[in-house]
Order: C-alpha cells, then structure tokens, then sequence
C-alpha cells in the first residue's frame, strides 16, 4: 500500500533493501538525484520499464516537485 516515508524511514528501508525509483523526467534526474536511485520517469511508468526490478524487496517511489 502506498504512504508517505519520512527521511529517517526511507534511510532504514534501503539500508535493509529497498529499491528507490526517482520518476522526474530524464533531463531533472540527470541534474540532481538521489544517490542509488534508478530513473524511471512517471510518464514512461509500466510493466516494461520496471520489469527490471526486484519484486522480492520493497519500492520506494520518489519525486522533488517545487511547485
């Protein structure tokens, strides 16, 4: 089920797994990420471009939207 993670949790989970998808849009993840995370852009979201990932241990889903 989705929630929302504050940073000490998301800390605790990758430190114990997790996977950490950032869905900003190519040319946003390129100038500033998160280290670790694997760009999927939330408009090219689907089964295919996340086959890659492990679906034995948990996602977290990140986007930095200022607006």
């Amino acid at each position: 089920m989705p929630s929302e993670l504050h940073r000490n949790d998301v800390q605790r989970k990758l430190a114990d797994g997790a996977q950490l998808v950032d869905v900003l849009p190519s040319d946003e993840y390129d100038a500033e990420h998160l280290s670790g995370a694997l760009s999927i852009p939330l408009k090219t979201l689907d089964a295919t471009t996340t086959a890659g990932l492990d679906r034995t241990r948990p996602v977290i889903v990140y986007c930095w939207d200022y607006q």
